[in-house]
Parts: structure tokens; sequence; C-alpha cells
């Protein structure tokens, strides 16, 4: 039988966990240096004051990110402070308390209506062609006469008022499948409801929307091209019907109990 041990008290046994732990230490280093890439750096949530950036073991070094469809390149991090402002005021001088909206909840920017700056730029397919379109220019989609068609229903919001009429359904063309539904609110202006938010009612053709009310679906968010959203234009929709579920009626926003 062969002597493990080569070397004083030390054997094989511990030269691999050593080399484990090692590697493990590694790990952690690495992964805690990659989760900075953004959202740094960190700012006081009292004084607003800018905190360190941290050493060799808490700081990744910039890398280059190329950018699909020629759409350029992004290096990350870049050490820049989120300027996008919000409607917002603390509650509260004290550490963590929550933000309260300033003027209309609805499009403040904060909790479930918070938006992401995401490009302004449509989601694409592999080829580069806008991903969501509406389907009056979606060549080959359709939807089959065995389903419910919501083109021509009216739009209830949660209060039962009515805030508009289905005009056409925005699909997605990579997923084979309904993103959103546009509605005429007024006379020329249009918005879209995810499709995520909608319930439909085939019996008495109807879309009923809990999230906002039937007044509210006038300010929902318009888009620059009546035929195409772009990411951050996504962003500002879904937010809006976001925002609906807690601030819609001021009994939302109360508590239970």
């Amino acid at each position: 039988m062969h002597d493990a041990y080569f070397y004083g008290n030390t054997d094989i046994a511990e030269i691999i966990l050593s080399i484990f732990v090692l590697f493990f230490f590694g790990l952690v280093v690495y992964l805690r240096r990659e989760d900075r890439r953004e959202g740094y750096p960190l700012e006081d949530d009292v004084t607003g004051r800018l905190e360190p950036l941290g050493g060799l073991f808490f700081l990744a070094r910039p890398k280059t990110f190329i950018l699909p469809h020629g759409a350029g390149s992004v290096a990350r991090p870049d050490y820049a402070r989120d300027m996008q402002g919000v409607a917002a005021g603390r509650t509260s001088r004290a550490p963590g308390t929550p933000l309260e909206p300033i003027g209309d909840p609805m499009l403040a920017g904060v909790g479930p209506g918070s938006v992401a700056r995401r490009a302004r730029k449509p989601d694409v397919m592999f080829h580069g062609a806008p991903k969501i379109v509406p389907m009056r220019i979606a060549d080959g989609f359709f939807i089959d006469g065995k389903q419910k068609d919501p083109r021509g229903m009216t739009v209830i919001g949660a209060d039962g008022a009515q805030g508009g009429v289905v005009t056409d359904v925005w699909v997605d063309r990579a997923e084979v499948l309904i993103r959103y539904l546009e509605a005429e609110v007024a006379p020329g202006k249009r918005v879209l409801i995810p499709m995520t938010m909608a319930v439909l009612n085939a019996s008495n053709r109807t879309v009923r929307v809990r999230a906002i009310l039937g007044s509210q679906f006038a300010g929902a968010p318009t888009l620059e091209n009546p035929d195409q959203i772009t990411l951050y234009e996504e962003e500002r929709v879904c937010a809006y019907y976001g925002a609906g579920l807690l601030y819609a009626t001021a009994a939302r926003s109360e508590p239970y109990l």
C-alpha cells in the first residue's frame, strides 16, 4: 500500500481541498466584479452622496459589447450616474423609506410604473426587421376563424366604463402571438394595451382591462411611429398599465388592513 503522505502531515486530499478553496475564492471575486457592470456607482439613499466604487476585488474592468445589426458598441461599466428623473418625493428622511408620486401617479415613473431607459429602437428579428408590428402590415398573419377576433370589440376599464374600441392587434412575428391590442380612445388617437392585461369576452364583444379605469385609456402613451414600437415605448406602455394596478384609484394604494 502506497503512503498518501509525501511531505510532513500534508496529503493529497489536503492539497485538493486547498485548490478547491482557492478556486472558489477566485470564483466569488470574479462574480462580484462582474455584477458591478451596471448600476454603479451607488449613492446614499438620504444624502445622494456617491459611494466608493470599490477596490481591486470589487471593480470590474470596462468591457466592450458589440451590439447586433450594426448598432455599434457599448462599454460597461461607464461609471455614469442614472440621471433619469422621477416625479416623486420621499415620505421620510429615514433610509429606505418609499417614494410617493408627485402629480399624476400613472406617469410618475415610480413603483410598478417605473421605466427603464431602453433603446429607442424596435426589437428586431434575426434578419433585422421589426419583430412586433400591427397585423395590418404583417404579411401572412391572420386570426383563425375559430378564435376570438378582438377587432371591433369595446374596451372596458375596471369601473365598467368604456375606454375605446379595438382597431387592430399587434403580433410578435418571431413568437407568433399577439402582444398588444390597438384601441382608438379618442378621435384620431390610438393607444396600445398589453395583451396580458386584457380579458376578451366574445359573448358581449368586450375587452376588459382591470388595470385602469375607462377614463384613463386616453392618457396612455402614444407611439412616434403608428406602425412601429421601440423598446423604450414598450417600457412606457407596460409601465402605464402597471402603475394603474396601484394608482388607478386612491383605494388601491391604501393598506389592506
